[in-house]
């Protein structure tokens, strides 16, 4: 049998394993389920005659060569800083390697070796980056292709809670990464081009410069600009393009409230707060606010930040407790994202019968036969419970697909990669249909980019 290594076991998973597993017996497939907990590759694995699992640390380099020596391809969904690890050992044992990660300069600098070696390193093949640069390409190179020149391009990914599982004022729910939720945008500016103008957008004005989304059959959503949209001018053969932007999606109203948190200083990372064990809820928010003894925390935050009573942000804020006097925040030496992720978690973590939604949103503006026109393309996927998740999905099938072309040679373009070519966001989008995961299309007129006077 055909081996394939899954290094990692997390929630992302979930889809990926099913299905190498459910092609298993067609495919001659032995699939070697690797993590630092047992208990997560047992989870994934269920018993299945054709997956065997095994307790894995990633910096056993006598079991992580072995393992990976005797696979015939291998999957790392590790965090993206361990990668290497694995990469370096796929080059010294000639084996192609599968990540959802976007691709380190590290990684890029083993290119070389892998072309020679023949091998794909196939990586950024999950969600976002993934199903955003084979979905973008698929389009833009048929807008080429007909003869039309790319003017215009903005693209937006969220993970949000399904409509039906939306049960707080902020319409949001952590359904990935709480930490990187929290400290979002942080560290640079977000950077686009607008009509052939750069522009740049600080981390403290980010959540005031939304534009508005509208998704047929879901509603309203904003979008917040991402860190780096001008990187994928070269990526996407979009270099003479006039407008390119990249963003983050949103049920609207969340950015003008969580930008209360970032306007207190409560998203800083770079500090710890004294006494953060056994500080309460409630002063933790005061931390932030100005020393006047005779008004309350309520009354100092709305004037310090021009909070009306009746405004729905201050619900929004009331709803998540955090003036709170008896609630302690019980983290030592805790920095002040770190405290408002711990209270987020109380009220935004998924409950059991909870679904979460991803979002994605493409716009293609373009010139043809001396006329403007535009392309509006939309996909919405909604998970089936707290293990087959619709980010589990949409980030584990596109990495599973494309692993199994790889091993069975429908995919060979050797070197570190992302799937932005025909030869594999053909097949794999195609393929990903079947599980729900398509884009609907419309031509409409032509709008240019309006996002709000950004």
């Amino acid at each position: 049998m055909r081996k394939i290594l899954l290094i990692g076991a997390g929630r992302s998973a979930s889809s990926l394993v099913k299905y190498l597993l459910d092609k298993s017996d067609k495919e001659n497939i032995k699939l070697i389920i690797a993590d630092i907990s047992l208990e997560n590759a047992q989870k994934l694995a269920q018993n299945h005659p054709n997956a065997r699992i095994l307790q894995l640390d990633i910096f056993n380099d006598e079991a992580r060569k072995k393992e990976i020596h005797s696979a015939d391809i291998v999957i790392s969904m590790l965090p993206a800083r361990f990668h290497m690890e694995v990469a370096k050992d796929c080059v010294t044992y000639g084996k192609s390697l599968v990540t959802a990660s976007y691709i380190s300069d590290e990684l890029k600098a083993l290119n070389e070796e892998v072309i020679a070696k023949g091998l794909v390193f196939m990586n950024e093949i999950g969600l976002d980056p993934g199903i955003d640069h084979m979905s973008a390409m698929q389009v833009i190179d048929r807008i080429k292709k007909e003869g039309g020149k790319m003017i215009m391009f903005e693209s937006f990914t969220g993970g949000l809670v399904a409509p039906e599982s939306d049960t707080n004022l902020w319409n949001y729910k952590f359904t990935w990464n709480p930490r990187n939720v929290v400290i979002a945008g942080q560290g640079g500016v977000a950077k686009f081009i607008q009509e052939g103008k750069y522009k740049y957008i600080p981390y403290n004005k980010l959540f005031r410069r939304t534009e508005f989304l509208e998704v047929e059959g879901y509603g309203r959503f904003e979008a917040l600009a991402n860190r780096d949209s001008l990187k994928y001018r070269e990526i996407y053969g979009l270099e003479d393009v006039l407008t390119l932007y990249r963003g983050t999606i949103r049920r609207v109203g969340f950015s003008r409230a969580w930008n209360i948190f970032v306007q207190l200083g409560m998203t800083d990372d770079s500090y710890i707060m004294e006494g953060s064990e056994n500080m309460s809820y409630r002063e933790f928010t005061n931390s932030f606010l100005p020393y006047k003894p005779y008004d309350s925390v309520e009354l100092k935050l709305r004037h310090c930040l021009k909070i009306d009573q009746d405004d729905v942000i201050w619900d929004k804020l009331l709803e998540l407790d955090i003036f709170n006097p008896d609630k302690r925040i019980g983290l030592k030496d805790a920095t002040p994202a770190q405290i408002l992720q711990k209270i987020l978690m109380e009220k935004w973590t998924l409950e059991e019968d909870d679904k979460d939604m991803i979002v994605m949103y493409h716009k293609f503006g373009y010139e043809l036969d001396g006329k403007k026109k535009q392309i509006e393309s939309n996909m919405v996927v909604i998970g089936d419970d707290q293990t087959y998740t619709a980010m589990a999905k949409t980030v584990g099938l596109p990495v599973a697909i494309a692993t199994l072309k790889i091993l069975k040679g429908e995919i060979t373009t050797p070197g570190v990669q992302l799937p932005i070519t025909k030869e594999v966001y053909e097949p794999i989008l195609k393929e990903l249909q079947g599980y729900g995961i398509n884009f609907k299309e419309k031509r409409v007129d032509y709008l240019g980019y309006n996002p709000f006077n950004l």
